[in-house]
């Protein structure tokens, strides 16, 4: 399973069913769970631990040290989830000592051609990260989140769940979950309903989320002025409160 060309540090944990193919390197403190499939050309450094059914293919750098300058080569670490899939050539790199020391990949994401996950990084779990997509550091993802092909996302920004950014977004504020962006700076256009419908959302699931939005986006109303009304509606639909979880937790402020 393992191919003869491949170079496996002898402190590596690999489960015995894993594959690896021919030039890949696996660096010291690196645990790969059972039914990972690593191709050809991939480079893993750790300390990272990856889980079960992961595959990762040829030209990935994964778990490689932080290019911040505060790093200064400290044992921080890479910590990925099972089921995801990692394409051709994404970097995903540790964490550093002065956030999170880890930078953290959940379950069943499906991470494509050339995206990068900077340092200190949380990607939930069925998020998709479509091609050339970037994370700075200390970026945080949401569940079901969809990144479109060459989206940039400013350090410290939130990105909520079930949101959808637009090809070639530039992210520098937070995005509250359910809202879909679009444009350089990027800006909130309508909630993500066809996300929404795909994953058993109801008609009136769906339009008590776009109530919401209208609330926070269309009557010019401040953040706390919108969250009041949203603590009423939240009363009729329990999942709008993962909208106003996200307002209260924004830090950079959120896309308008």
């Amino acid at each position: 399973m393992i191919d003869s060309r491949a170079i496996i540090h002898p402190d590596a944990d690999v489960a015995d069913d894993v594959e690896v193919g021919p030039w890949t390197t696996i660096g010291a403190g690196v645990s790969i769970g059972p039914g990972c499939r690593i191709a050809s050309h991939v480079v893993i450094k750790g300390p990272t631990i990856i889980g079960r059914d992961n595959e990762i293919f040829q030209f990935s750098s994964v778990g490689e040290d932080t290019p911040d300058l505060k790093y200064d080569g400290e044992p921080t670490r890479l910590v990925i989830g099972d089921n995801n899939v990692i394409r051709e050539g994404v970097t995903i790199h540790r964490g550093t000592v002065q956030d999170r020391s880890e930078t953290t990949i959940g379950n069943n994401n499906l991470i494509m051609a050339y995206a990068h996950i900077g340092h200190d990084s949380v990607l939930g779990d069925h998020c998709i990260l479509v091609n050339n997509t970037a994370l700075a550091g200390h970026v945080n993802v949401g569940d079901w989140a969809i990144l479109s092909g060459f989206t940039l996302v400013h350090q410290y920004c939130n990105i909520g769940a079930h949101s959808f950014t637009g090809m070639g977004s530039a992210i520098g504020k937070d995005v509250p979950a359910f809202v879909m962006v679009n444009g350089a700076p990027a800006g909130a256009k309508s909630i993500n309903s066809e996300g929404l419908k795909r994953r058993g959302y109801s008609k009136e699931q769906i339009m008590a989320i776009n109530r919401a939005f209208k609330i926070i986006y269309r009557r010019g109303l401040t953040v706390d002025e919108a969250l009041a009304q949203l603590q009423v509606l939240a009363e009729e639909c329990s999942d709008v409160q993962m909208l106003i979880d996200s307002l209260q937790q924004s830090k950079r402020g959120i896309v308008r």
